[in-house]
């Protein structure tokens, strides 16, 4: 691996060398128009000769210049999206060194390209899997971030946690100027970036690498930001440190810097808080070359972006993201993010055992500390005019440490039955590291073509576990009988191995002008290599002997590995024009899930052979330029987890066992996707609806017992079966929006309904084989209105409303279950008092209906903040977040088991920041009013 990169580095400084070197030649330069005269940015723009392949992008004036041309006749060819290609031959004059070219008239494709004038602003295009968003039109306070612009897209949705949804999917990843930026990171970007440098916001279903080079679209898709910085800032730097301290002993650290040159980005974040403002999501890892399918065994990181939700969170963190072009055939871009964050979670929780008349009341003291690196890098090469590589290294490494304490009180048939302390102390540690790439080959300029990816991930995790139970036993008919008492320590080690592999073939044969045949292959191997190691201990840290009834449980040593290994070979045909675009084809898939599980007496064979005929369905309606129809099918085997397949009991006391089962075949699941998107963005009007259902043969599902044993309260046992009967699930979305007087008034309708298919079985006697079938129906419905008046930027009010049901029905009438609803008035505003001075205040109400313990927050976010100092670069703010006290989390779980749980949040604080910030681009000046962003996130209110 060292040697690779070494390689690839030493290439990367030969280019950049020997374009160092080359200095010496002549200049060509010319501006490009549409049919209606108007300049066309952006569009890519190639120059040929028997000496030179150039490329460049034309400038916003629609300018192209190519500098150091040695041929002296030459071919100039443009390409943009929603315009036909064209391409003229040029040749120099003898004695000419610069060449200036007559403006180019580029012809538009009809039904491709849709952009909208308003007030000579271009404020939407829609380019095939692309909606594309103008910012610079957009009524947005000086200092406004790049979640402030994106709130005011129509279609598009930020929630309180900054979470961003797009047409009803969650956008997956950020990109900047079409490159990964600290990983994908969401939230990353979109709280730290300033409105102000953005020219356009693109929100994009990508389908892969594959897919952006060969225009092959194989499987789902993702939502992608990519968000466009204005050339304009492409030279310069911009700074922001933010301090604050509050009561509660509440304090902010955060800076950002970020300097820009023509090839080069570099961006420096820090933080340190105790507000649960998290900067960096370590579950994200890049897109790299090719996206991974499963295994890999915790690529992941143990915490996700704010450390979740819930508790208290000291937050520290800090990351650099640097890209450099050596070359226009030279990129390499990547980042290094490193956390910490010291989480403290209290949670209260009423678990019903529906239909059994059983019921436990919880009190958990949760402290987790977690530690992530993450370091990822991206070389793209175009060797060639048709040759492409890309290679993707990543490296991570995760540490938690977690300590919980569980008290817990059980009841049967509404008495007590015992009560319960268990302590966890949890030790974890996981590297990984991983490597993956692509190649592709134009073999000819009509469609034929070559592409294969790979990709190669290892990682280990490391667990020690030591936990104690300490469980006193009552007679339910006698309570004044003797208490029984269960007290077990056990020390566990575990560690898992786990490297996945695979590649991709793809051979492209054009048909015709609109028609094309692609032939592909997939391999895709996990293997899993994992040890489990346990011994218990009594009151007094005595080994519990072999002859105690527990021991057979406690002590343990099991090892385990096996593999998932599938082929895929398919082939689709494909046809393209006008209004309709559609794919259509077939692969077969075979899948084998072989391996070994023993212990120091015995021994489980795990072979498990499995053949699929997969259908390839893809297809598009264009009813207008505004207006499409898309549907799309996927399929997928997925492999049994650790867990389930080992067939051994595994239990961290005599209570509670789980024991797996080798005889499980993969899952399978059917996915299709119908997507509708319509409306007249110059009137303001959009529309999107989408539509997925996922159907799963073999589903794995549990069998559950639960049963009472004298002297020692309830047991458990866990196992796992597949399903026979088909399990599906619904879910669709919709948006509705209307902007009126140059989006002064918008007004915001949107909803959901999500169905989901739940199977388990379920038994109260310990010798049961199988178990009664209770299929689980869930439905949730959410509605939401929602209004914005933005009459300028020093304005704004945001009133709205949503509201959703959840219900679930059984199939075993005795485990039928309460259903629950939420109806949440908000209402967001904010005003300038004078010119440097303005107040805003967030409020919302929650009204909750259903739960046992019903809880009614009303949240009250206020703040206050003055600009100063020259050009308004200093700002002091007073902020109070939650006045009135009545932050809480309530949550329901639903199954054959029903858990409301109340989790403690952030509580009322008030604090004061100071921020101070920098711009310098393109030799403006620094301190000139109309530059400054604000820079680093506000405190989430």
């Amino acid at each position: 691996m060292k040697g690779f990169l070494i390689i690839i580095c030493g290439l990367a400084v030969l280019l950049s060398a020997s374009t160092a070197v080359a200095q010496t030649g002549k200049t060509v330069q010319g501006m490009l128009r549409d049919d209606e005269s108007r300049v066309v940015a952006g569009a890519s723009v190639q120059l040929e000769g028997d000496k030179d392949t150039l490329g460049t992008s034309a400038s916003p004036a629609g300018i192209f210049t190519f500098n150091n041309v040695k041929s002296e006749t030459f071919t100039v060819k443009v390409s943009s999206l929603g315009f036909e290609p064209f391409a003229r031959q040029f040749s120099f004059s003898p004695g000419q060194d610069k060449m200036t070219i007559p403006s180019f008239q580029l012809q538009g494709i009809a039904n491709m390209l849709e952009e909208v004038i308003v007030d000579g602003v271009l404020t939407v295009q829609v380019k095939g899997d692309t909606v594309e968003y103008s910012t610079k039109d957009l009524k947005l306070r000086e200092g406004a971030l790049a979640e402030d612009a994106l709130k005011r897209l129509q279609g598009v949705e930020v929630d309180k946690d900054g979470n961003v949804t797009a047409q009803g999917e969650q956008i997956a990843r950020v990109r900047i100027n079409g490159k990964d930026f600290f990983g994908g990171d969401v939230k990353t970007a979109t709280q730290n970036l300033p409105a102000n440098i953005i020219e356009k916001m693109q929100v994009i279903d990508d389908y892969g690498d594959m897919a952006n080079l060969t225009g092959n679209r194989t499987g789902d898709s993702e939502k992608v930001l990519n968000i466009q910085i204005d050339p304009e800032y492409n030279k310069g730097q911009m700074a922001t440190v933010r301090v604050g301290y509050g009561t509660e002993e509440r304090f902010q650290t955060t800076g950002m810097w970020m300097g820009l040159t023509d090839k080069t980005q570099v961006s420096v974040l820090g933080n340190l808080n105790n507000m649960n403002a998290n900067l960096f999501d370590f579950n994200t890892m890049g897109g790299g070359a090719r996206r991974r399918m499963g295994g890999g065994g915790g690529r992941g990181g143990s915490g996700g972006m704010w450390g979740g939700s819930d508790g208290i969170t000291k937050v520290g963190s800090i990351g650099l993201n640097v890209r450099h072009d050596f070359s226009d055939k030279l990129k390499v871009y990547g980042s290094y993010s490193f956390g910490r964050d010291d989480n403290n979670t209290q949670t209260q929780s009423f678990t019903e055992y529906i239909g059994q008349n059983m019921g436990v009341d919880s009190d958990q003291d949760n402290n987790s500390i977690r530690t992530n690196h993450r370091m990822e890098a991206n070389v793209e090469w175009n060797i060639s005019e048709k040759d492409y590589l890309k290679l993707t290294p990543q490296f991570g490494f995760n540490k938690n440490d977690l300590n919980n304490l569980d008290s817990s009180i059980f009841y049967l048939n509404n008495v007590l039955d015992y009560t319960q302390m268990q302590t966890q102390l949890n030790g974890s540690n996981a590297p990984r590291y991983g490597i993956s790439g692509l190649y592709n080959r134009r073999l000819n300029d009509k469609g034929r073509n070559f592409f294969i990816n790979f990709n190669y991930d290892n990682a280990v995790s490391e667990n020690d576990y030591n936990q104690i139970l300490d469980r006193l036993i009552y007679d339910p008919n006698n309570q004044d009988q003797e208490i029984g008492e269960i007290y077990e320590q056990t020390i566990r080690e575990a560690q898992n191995k786990s490297w996945n592999a695979g590649t991709s073939v793809s051979y492209t044969e054009p048909l015709g002008e609109n028609s094309r045949m692609e032939l592909t292959y997939d391999f895709n191997i996990n293997d899993y290599d994992n040890f489990d190691r346990q011994n218990g201990f009594d009151r007094d840290g005595n080994p519990i002997a072999n002859g105690v009834d527990a021991a057979a449980v406690l002590n343990y040593s099991y090892d385990y590995d096996y593999a998932f290994t599938s082929h895929r070979v398919g082939a689709n045909y494909s046809y393209d024009k006008d209004k309709i675009k559609y794919s259509i084809g077939a692969a077969v898939q075979p899948t084998v899930l072989s391996g070994n599980a023993y212990n120091a007496s015995e021994s489980a064979a795990i072979d498990r052979k499995n053949f699929n005929i997969i259908p390839i369905a893809r297809f598009e309606y264009r009813f207008s330029r505004q207006s499409n129809i898309t549907f799309n099918y996927s399929a997928r085997a997925s492999e049994p987890g650790v867990s389930q397949i080992l067939p051994f009991e595994v239990s961290t006391n005599r209570t509670s066992t789980t024991i797996g089962n080798p005889n499980l075949d993969p899952e399978f699941q059917h996915s299709g996707r119908i997507r509708f998107r319509s409306g007249d963005f110059q009137k303001g009007k959009t529309f999107f609806a989408t539509i997925n259902a996922n159907l799963t043969t073999d589903k794995i599902v549990s069998f559950n017992k639960r049963y009472p044993v004298e002297g020692d309260g309830i047991y458990q046992e866990v196992r796992y079966l597949n399903e026979s009967e088909p399990v599906y699930s619904v879910n669709s979305f919709y948006h509705l929006g209307r902007s009126l007087k140059d989006k002064t008034y918008n007004i915001m309708y949107m909803g959901s309904a999500n169905y989901n298919k739940n199977i388990a079985y379920i038994a109260e006697d310990p010798d049961a084989l199988e178990g009664d079938k209770n299929v689980t129906n869930n439905t949730v419905l959410m509605q939401g209105l929602f209004f914005r008046y933005t009459p300028s930027e020093n304005l704004e009010i945001s009133p709205g409303a949503r509201y959703s049901y959840n219900i679930t029905k059984s199939s075993l009438p005795q485990y039928s279950q309460g259903n629950v609803s939420s109806f949440s008035p908000t209402l967001i505003g904010s005003v300038n008092i004078t010119p440097t001075t303005i107040f805003g205040a967030d409020v919302s109400k929650t009204f909750n209906k259903g739960y046992r313990a019903t809880e009614n927050p009303f949240i009250v976010n206020t703040y206050i903040e003055q600009r100063l100092l020259k050009g308004q670069r200093g700002t002091i703010r007073l902020q109070a977040f939650d006045l009135l006290d009545q932050q809480i989390n309530i949550n329901r779980t639903v199954g054959d088991i029903l858990t409301d749980s109340r989790t403690n949040r952030l509580g009322r604080y008030f604090m004061l920041t100071f921020t101070f910030r920098f711009q310098k681009f393109s030799g403006m000046n620094p301190f000139q009013e109309e530059s400054g962003p604000r820079g680093m996130r506000r405190p989430r209110m």
